[in-house]
């Protein structure tokens, strides 16, 4: 490879490995050209699978300031999974072909800059998709919104009843001291008693 095409090729790793969200170290000693073309395709767009040269990944690893943790990585055939999207569903893709393809050996990586271990990887690989679990956050928070719609709801009627048994008790109440006001009192004496006694003098 002429110079000139390694710095361009140095320079287009340095880039993939800045842009990217993770990056998946792996060997592929022994695969043959198919095999890698089902690997790239099980991956989707979640990830692209790149044969590189050792040599020119560690300097882009290092222009990327990621040198320390990778460069102990780069020996043997390598190809790396630049992730662009889900990092579960690229963990997914390369765990279960190497599980079918005991001849791709996942080595690690890197996620957010710092290094991962094929045992991270493998636990990522466990976990729900992105879109699984959006899916349930979403159903969560429309759970919670169709209860507070049902609390929300339920006041109008709430209050109104509060309000008519309001309305009931005022309404016993002024009736009960109504009546009491009404009913003569036995303490004083009647115009018929006073009219008697008068007579009676």
């Amino acid at each position: 490879m002429a110079r000139a095409d390694k710095v361009t090729a140095v320079a287009e790793l340095t880039e993939r490995f800045q842009s990217s969200e993770g990056a998946v170290l792996t060997e592929y000693r022994g695969l043959t050209v198919a095999q890698l073309a089902e690997l790239r395709g099980s991956l989707g767009e979640s990830a692209t699978f790149t044969v590189v040269k050792n040599t020119l990944t560690k300097i882009a690893a290092t222009e990327a300031g990621l040198g320390s943790e990778l460069g102990g990585l780069l020996n043997g055939p390598s190809a790396i999974a630049f992730v662009q999207g889900d990092l579960v569903e690229a963990a997914k893709g390369l765990r279960d072909f190497s599980r079918a393809n005991p001849l791709l050996v996942i080595k690690g990586g890197v996620l957010d800059g710092k290094a991962i271990s094929p045992a991270e990887i493998e636990r990522l690989a466990e976990l729900e998709p992105r879109e699984v679990l959006l899916a349930k956050l979403a159903g969560g928070m429309k759970a919670s919104m169709s209860k507070a719609a049902a609390v929300m709801n339920a006041l109008p009627v709430q209050m109104a009843q509060l309000a008519d048994a309001l309305r009931a008790k005022r309404e016993a109440e002024g009736g009960a001291a109504g009546a009491a006001a009404a009913a003569p009192s036995t303490d004083d004496p009647s115009p018929a008693g006073a009219s008697a006694e008068a007579s009676a003098e």
